[in-house]
């Protein structure tokens, strides 16, 4: 099973957006390598949900319940989207700022390559996440 993060504006799409369609095609990549990674999705892989703008935190998890597939809007093999559904809002969101507190997260392409829109996410740190997603001192920066 993969592990991916999806960003999004809130005011364009937020995680409460999606728990009302209950489904929906995430596509509107651009950025050659988040459409690389966004291609390498699977059915049951697992995402995070990153709201960017003020609220710059991890906010949910979604499930792909399809594999990527070629976004039939766009030139023939230059998009990809994938359809996905709502799993459950984290207990507590993760900031950003959490997240580059940690130096094991130092490497990851969340810190590094700060416009990318579509990453896969290393296992411990999907751990340390959701840790971080409930424990009440996520907000505060510890954990």
């Amino acid at each position: 099973m993969g592990l991916w993060l999806f960003k999004s504006e809130p005011s364009e799409y937020s995680y409460a957006d999606l728990e009302r369609d209950g489904e929906t095609e995430w596509d509107g990549v651009t950025n050659p390598l988040a459409l690389r990674y966004l291609s390498q999705v699977r059915r049951g892989d697992q995402i995070y949900l990153y709201h960017t703008g003020r609220e710059k935190a991890v906010v949910g998890i979604l499930e792909a319940v399809a594999d990527a597939q070629g976004d039939p809007g766009a030139a023939a093999g230059r998009r990809w989207m994938v359809r996905v559904r709502p799993l459950r809002r984290l207990e507590q969101p993760v900031p950003l700022s959490r997240i580059k507190a940690d130096p094991a997260c130092a490497a990851w392409e969340l810190v590094r390559l700060g416009r990318l829109s579509v990453m896969p996410v290393p296992p411990p740190i999907w751990e340390k996440i959701a840790r971080w997603a409930s424990s009440p001192s996520a907000e505060k920066g510890r954990g």
